[in-house]
């Protein structure tokens, strides 16, 4: 029987990894062992590695965090950033803007947003309402009576793949797909455009 290594990976990760080694001990065969274990022969090949390297020592998680981070903001510039939340609450945009013009100090807004969530500091966000008008559309009785109708550009190269997205641009075909979703019964219709505006929608409401 197949070991699924995914599943073993989630329950004991370690365990798992001793599993590969004993398997590969047996087997003698990497290809063997990725097969068993459900996972690819690179993985065996870095855990037999580690293994030789470090002994059972090397089958733990290693912290994949970066010793130095060239990039990040000087302290003593999160410092301030985080100075001005607390003593006066500004938020992202009013602090970028007082350090521009006070210690003519330039940083992004979302540089700051990341500061204060490393602060514990971060605002968090409302959650919208949702309105979803099917809840009181069931209880109409005459169909075509509410509908819900949304457009979504389909020219998406990383949704369709390189192979189906330079098909649709080579062969000109339509950009915009137009839903129309029927309250009632649910019913969706699609339909697509070149354009997006407002003519088009009303030639699909006339369509239907």
């Amino acid at each position: 029987m197949e070991v699924l290594y995914q599943e073993m990976y989630k329950m004991k990760a370690v365990e798992a990894r001793k599993g590969v080694i004993k398997t590969y001990e047996e087997t003698k065969s990497i290809r063997k062992t990725a097969k068993l274990w459900g996972t690819s022969r690179l993985v065996v090949r870095k855990w037999i590695r580690r293994y030789h390297e470090r002994g059972e020592k090397g089958l733990e998680d290693v912290s994949r965090r970066p010793k130095r981070s060239p990039l990040r903001t000087p302290l003593p510039i999160e410092e301030k950033v985080l100075k001005m939340r607390k003593e006066k609450g500004y938020g992202r945009r009013r602090i970028a803007w007082f350090l521009l013009r006070e210690e003519k100090i330039e940083i992004s807004e979302n540089t700051i947003t990341h500061i204060l969530r490393r602060a514990g500091l971060g605002r968090k966000k409302k959650q919208r309402k949702v309105f979803y008008p099917a809840r009181w559309a069931y209880d109409e009785d005459t169909p075509f009576k509410l509908a819900q109708v949304d457009t979504k550009d389909i020219y998406d190269k990383g949704t369709l793949g390189t192979m189906i997205w330079t098909h649709i641009t080579r062969k000109h075909l339509p950009r915009y797909q137009w839903t129309f979703c029927e309250g009632r019964t649910r019913i969706r219709f699609l339909s697509f455009s070149r354009k997006l505006t407002l003519p088009m929608a009303f030639v699909l409401l006339l369509l239907l």
